[in-house]
């Protein structure tokens, strides 16, 4: 069926199918360990050709030569002992074996090898086997266990055994050994070389993700430099070069919110001043509350601006930061409780700026709530700042949106009460500044939960 274009037909993708998927489990989740396997993989499979062309072609071939080699010797030894039977011969005759052949020849007269026939284990008795069957064409027996570095192969005559002890050189290459030996140690040394490369590609890259998540944690790398490869220079000039334009970029709209708030200040001033001197009556209190009104919001425009300055982190005991927020919603006339379970840690943070989040958290607890309770929870890699009130709460269909600047719950809320609607933004803004966010739940105590998500 052909694909629908240029917004014709019904709309719908196709996937292709993926029938490997369930491999992505088995694969390294780190870029160091997926490029060693992309340099491991060919090395083994390579490996383990050679080693199976080496045991199927050469080791198998030299193996079969050597036995029949020993074989046509032992043969050529029986052909000697049976044409020649005497006595004078048979000495001859073995010690001409002993000093040529490299074989050590015993003559047992009498003796009779066992009927049942032998087991035999491995490529090279198979192999000997093979090349007595087809050279001597008589019984015999392998024993390998005989002496160390020794094979005895004993053939039975007429009129006795014969018993040929074989050093296994003449039977074994041990090219083998050295083959192996080769083979492992260049493996060690190529992941070694391998490992130390990949090291050295991996550290730059490792340190700008280093650096990308301490800037989007509201910290700075001042040691972060581009370093490594092109492509990862490329990546921290890249991320320099954004890091300079989001941060240019903020300043600019903090001092124009500032400058702007600021301008304001002056005509709001010399209308509260005109006012002042005005007779009461002809509508005077109701331009008094607008006035008062513009300057509530001037301030909570100041403090969105303040909340993306330029304020340095420093070490922040968050256990000593929630008792002084606690304590000052207290004077002012709010019932808090502090629950602490356990020792909070101590985080790199912009003390003022994080301190009107949490304040502006529990102010808008207080005023929607009669009780507010702060906790703190911890795991291995996030800390959790729970603000919780007794309030009407907020649906959650619209908890996204109280995000949003400027805006209020009319339904939700009183509005009468409350500013201009920045207070959960300055909030959301300063957590997120610190690489964390504000999540909003429902309260055990049945009003609204606030939860404050730091990393560690």
């Amino acid at each position: 069926m052909p694909s629908p274009r240029n917004g014709a037909g019904p709309s719908w993708s196709w996937q292709r199918p993926r029938p490997f998927r369930w491999l992505k489990r088995f694969l390294p989740r780190t870029l160091f360990g997926r490029s060693l396997m992309i340099i491991a993989t060919p090395v083994v499979l390579a490996q383990a050709i050679a080693t199976f062309v080496f045991y199927d072609r050469h080791w198998e071939t030299m193996t079969n030569r050597l036995a029949f080699g020993v074989a046509g010797d032992i043969a050529m030894i029986v052909h000697q002992l049976e044409r020649d039977p005497s006595d004078e011969a048979r000495t001859e005759t073995l010690a001409l074996a002993a000093r040529t052949m490299d074989l050590y020849i015993t003559w047992m007269p009498g003796d009779s090898l066992p009927q049942e026939p032998q087991r035999l284990s491995g490529i090279l008795e198979n192999t000997l086997a093979k090349a007595l069957d087809e050279r001597v064409r008589l019984p015999w027996r392998i024993d390998t266990g005989v002496a160390q570095e020794w094979i005895e192969i004993r053939v039975g005559m007429s009129n006795g055994v014969l018993s040929i002890m074989s050093p296994e050189r003449r039977l074994f290459s041990f090219t083998s050994y050295l083959f192996i030996t080769w083979m492992i140690g260049s493996s060690l040394v190529l992941f070694t070389i391998a490992i130390v490369f990949m090291r050295n590609q991996i550290r730059p890259i490792r340190r700008l993700a280093i650096a990308a998540d301490a800037f989007g944690k509201g910290r700075d790398a001042p040691g972060f430099k581009p370093e490594g490869a092109v492509e990862v220079r490329q990546a921290a000039h890249a991320f320099l070069t954004m890091r300079e334009r989001i941060q240019r970029q903020i300043q600019q709209r903090t001092d124009m919110l500032a400058g702007v708030s600021h301008d304001l200040r002056t005509p709001l001033t010399r209308m509260k001043l005109e006012l002042a001197m005005m007779p009461e009556g002809g509508g005077v209190e109701e331009l008094k509350a607008d006035v008062a009104d513009m300057e509530t919001m001037i301030e909570g425009y100041l403090a969105f601006a303040r909340g993306a300055g330029a304020e340095q982190p420093q070490p922040l005991d968050l256990a000593a930061l929630l008792a002084e927020v606690a304590a000052n919603a207290r004077r002012e006339g709010a019932k808090v409780s502090l629950e602490l379970d356990g020792q909070a840690p101590v985080l790199p943070l912009r003390p003022n700026i994080f301190k009107r989040c949490l304040t502006n958290l529990v102010g808008n607890a207080r005023r929607y709530g009669g009780h507010v309770w702060i906790g703190l929870r911890q795991n291995a890699r996030t800390v959790e700042i729970l603000i919780d009130d007794d309030g009407p709460g907020i649906p959650a269909a619209r908890r996204d949106e109280v995000f949003r600047p400027f805006y209020r719950l009319d339904n939700s809320r009183n509005p009468e009460t409350g500013g201009v609607g920045l207070g959960l933004t300055i909030a959301r803004d300063a957590a997120r500044g610190h690489g964390g966010d504000i999540i909003l739940d429902d309260s055990p105590h049945g009003g609204l939960r606030a939860i404050v998500r730091l990393p560690l």
